[in-house]
């Protein structure tokens, strides 16, 4: 659809080359492209070294305790591949803390 319009499309097969041809070119602020079309839901995207790559002055706010335990509740769970026993002792908490924060932050 883009080619169609007359763009120029870059397509990579991985974060890491993705993330190379983010970096602006030597004595250039920014890199070399107009638009960015990511899939947000790319497994492994590091949304915080990507906003490093499109912006490398800025600093980014810290995430809020609740959205860094989600995330560490979540990446547990990826881990033990859905075992919330596992999980739990990896976090360090019990079993049904685990569970009440589950129903809070509504992981799936």
């Amino acid at each position: 659809m883009l080619r169609g319009a007359g763009h120029q499309v870059l397509g990579t097969e991985t974060a890491a080359l993705a993330a190379e041809m983010l970096v602006a070119p030597p004595g250039d602020a920014t890199p070399p492209f107009d638009a960015l079309v990511l899939d947000l839901s790319y497994p492994g995207l590091d949304l915080a070294a990507l906003r490093e790559a499109l912006h490398p002055q800025a600093t980014t706010p810290p995430d809020s305790l609740e959205a860094a335990e989600r995330r560490q509740i979540v990446r547990a769970l990826e881990h033990t591949g859905g075992n919330k026993r596992q999980a739990a002792l990896l976090l360090g908490i019990s079993r049904s803390t685990l569970l009440n924060k589950i129903r809070r932050y509504a992981i799936e």
